[in-house]
């Protein structure tokens, strides 16, 4: 299982609709964060088939871009570290629509998050151009109350 580190640069907006027959792949995400503080978090991931740890450092360029260190581990991994989360679990189901050259992630909430559905487009640069389709909303950009360990402590239900 090999690890993967790299500058995480993304954009990340609110949905104003979204039809999930216009993805071409879509999974089940449940994780939890062992440590989220300002500038830096600890998550577990069972993402479809696969367990994940990840690292992710201090957002940078307000909010554009971090540190990042992602390591493939067993689901029986992820859901003995799941007992060390604080908070719960946040569960949602991600669909990947590709939109000209990117392909974004469009995450649509449950549990006390139900009701938000953000996109995030991964970018290779800060300043390089991706097309908007018409479904996007408001960005959020570095907005930390949108950041998944921040709507652990505050879920969407609550604001």
């Amino acid at each position: 299982m090999a690890n993967q580190q790299h500058l995480e640069i993304e954009r990340k907006f609110l949905v104003k609709s979204f039809d999930p027959s216009i993805s071409s792949k879509s999974f089940r995400i449940v994780q939890g964060y062992i440590c989220a503080e300002e500038n830096k978090a600890v998550r577990v991931r069972i993402k479809g088939e696969k367990g994940f740890i990840t690292i992710k450092g201090k957002s940078q360029d307000e909010g554009l871009s971090r540190y990042e260190w992602e390591k493939e581990i067993s689901i029986a991994e992820v859901e003995q570290l799941l007992h060390l989360c604080d908070g719960g679990t946040i569960d949602k189901i991600r669909y990947e629509v590709p939109v000209g050259n990117h392909t974004y992630e469009v995450d649509v909430f449950d549990g006390d998050n139900k009701g938000l559905t953000i996109a995030e487009v991964e970018l290779s640069s800060t300043d390089e151009a991706f097309e908007k389709p018409d479904w996007l909303g408001e960005e959020v950009t570095g907005e930390a109350k949108y950041y998944n360990a921040m709507l652990m402590k505050e879920p969407y239900c609550n604001w």
